[in-house]
């Protein structure tokens, strides 16, 4: 599904469960710089997480969410234009950032 469609946007706050968010999450992101954008900020963060770890440092983690969430956010407001999932169900949406990661990691979602 492209999201330049004139077919009226689903509301996110309407899924019952994360299985039935998930495919609604994947046409959010159907922009492919949009999606490399989150790989990229995700991976960003993973390795802020790792800094966090190794230097107890909690700089990491603020680094690790303006990586992960910046990269994103740009990603939807500048290629995708749309507004990220996240502002309506948060949740369900960093889950779907990690679920959307795994699967580019395995080859389900093209970047």
């Amino acid at each position: 599904m492209d999201s330049t469609s004139n077919a009226p946007a689903a509301d996110a706050r309407a899924f019952k469960s994360f299985a039935e968010f998930y495919p609604f999450y994947l046409t959010e992101h159907s922009n492919r710089t949009c999606r490399r954008l989150h790989f990229a900020g995700s991976s960003l963060a993973l390795l802020c997480l790792a800094a966090l770890v190794a230097t107890r440092n909690p700089w990491w983690l603020l680094a690790g969410l303006l990586c992960g969430y910046g990269f994103a956010w740009v990603g939807h407001f500048v290629f995708e234009k749309n507004k990220p999932a996240s502002f309506k169900r948060p949740l369900y949406s960093f889950m779907g950032d990690w679920a959307m990661y795994k699967d580019i990691w395995t080859g389900k979602v093209n970047i």
